[in-house]
């Protein structure tokens, strides 16, 4: 089952079923809906049985999207079954209690978090690419997901698993999650006052979605990391470092109590972690090309600057507080990002108006429910855009 079909992470899992057939086959697949020509291709080409639209005015450009394709395929008309169709906001939740084995779960934003909940309720290894499954709703997935039903997909977080394996987790010292630095590594927070969007989606390392890439200039994206690592680890954040590793080839690493470190080290390339999350902890021979040991490499690990990017500092704040904060932080940036990326925000001001927004939250118990988790996000959301319009006046 995969959730996010049309984006990054799903069609490079398609990629992994297709290159091994005898091993994965997928029974449904969703996406938003903002793509249904590509939807539409995904579904008959790997002959699911169901297919989610989360957006349900798409349904009648999606049905028309399996008529185009079938053609293009050369099928007679009535030669083909159209899958069954979910539309609309419980679609993706919906598809995640469909039988099968793992959902691979890479819906973007805190929309993943209900169809996490299904899956793990449904008994489904959940294959996780959604942080905001964890970070929003940390407290709700913990309590009802059982050892080992939680598979991490992000290259740092399938690197720290791995590395746990070599030790007891009563002899892990420390995590250490390494971030490539963005677009802007290596500036001073003098030189990041007048950057562009142009300037913050040029990733020097990763080919992303917009979002996630403006994440990774501002640092926010390693901070949510940090909460998601706490959450699926049961790490303290004490003991959670972050350094800056340009190369983005050491993945992370994890140190044990007796003075090793353990790292996990490939190309920047996602199919490897994709593919392990698929058949977790079975490896998929050749997922992606290895390090080329024949060469000489340089590889530099450097401290975070926390006056230039503050924002993992912060992410360790959100959680070590709870209550709702992590998915306040999460949900104040993501309109931070929008403002940023439409002109209406300098990109300091990203950061520092969730630190406002965080500073001035409602004192929310924890979580016990979705909709207590959606109630911070749009008092959050409100608030972000109380403050946004003020730094435009």
């Amino acid at each position: 089952m995969l959730l996010g079909s049309t984006g990054s992470i799903g069609t490079q899992a398609i990629d992994i079923v297709r290159a091994n057939p005898d091993r994965f086959r997928v029974v449904a697949i969703g996406a938003g809906g903002g793509n249904v020509e590509l939807l539409a291709a995904q579904a008959l080409a790997l002959e699911v049985e169901a297919v989610g639209v989360a957006k349900a005015s798409a349904v009648q450009d999606l049905q028309l999207a399996f008529y185009a394709e079938a053609a293009k395929r050369g099928y007679a008309q009535g030669g083909f079954k159209i899958p069954k169709i979910l539309a609309g906001p419980q679609a993706m939740t919906e598809l995640a209690e469909w039988p099968c084995d793992v959902v691979l779960n890479g819906v973007v934003g805190s929309l993943g978090l209900a169809p996490t909940l299904a899956a793990v309720r449904a008994g489904r290894i959940v294959a996780l690419a959604n942080k905001e499954s964890l970070v929003a709703g940390g407290p709700l997935v913990r309590a009802i997901a059982k050892p080992g039903q939680l598979v991490p997909v992000d290259s740092e977080h399938s690197a720290l698993a791995q590395c746990l394996l070599g030790g007891a987790r009563e002899e892990v010292r420390r995590l250490v999650l390494t971030a490539s630095g963005g677009a802007f590594r290596g500036r001073r927070r003098s030189e990041l006052e007048n950057v562009t969007v142009e300037e913050a989606l040029k990733h020097p390392t990763w080919d992303m979605g917009p979002v996630v890439t403006i994440n990774s200039a501002t640092l926010v994206n390693k901070g949510l990391e940090v909460i998601e690592a706490h959450e699926l680890f049961g790490v303290a954040y004490d003991d959670i470092e972050v350094m800056v590793h340009p190369q983005s080839v050491l993945h992370s690493l994890v140190e044990f109590v007796d003075g090793s470190t353990l790292a996990q080290a490939s190309p920047p390339d996602m199919h490897l972690p994709i593919a392990l999350a698929l058949d977790w902890p079975h490896r998929v021979r050749a997922a992606a090309a290895p390090v080329d040991w024949t060469q000489a490499h340089n590889w530099e690990l450097r401290p975070l600057d926390r006056e230039a990017f503050p924002a993992v500092d912060l992410a360790k704040a959100a959680g070590r507080a709870g209550r709702c904060r992590p998915a306040i932080y999460n949900a104040a940036n993501e309109e931070c990002v929008a403002a940023f990326s439409q002109g209406r925000l300098p990109f300091l001001a990203i950061v520092d108006t969730v630190a406002e927004v965080l500073a001035g939250a409602p004192d929310y118990a924890e979580p016990g429910t979705v909709e207590d988790v959606l109630t911070a996000e749009v008092w959050a959301r409100a608030r972000a855009n109380e403050l946004i319009a003020e730094k435009g006046a």
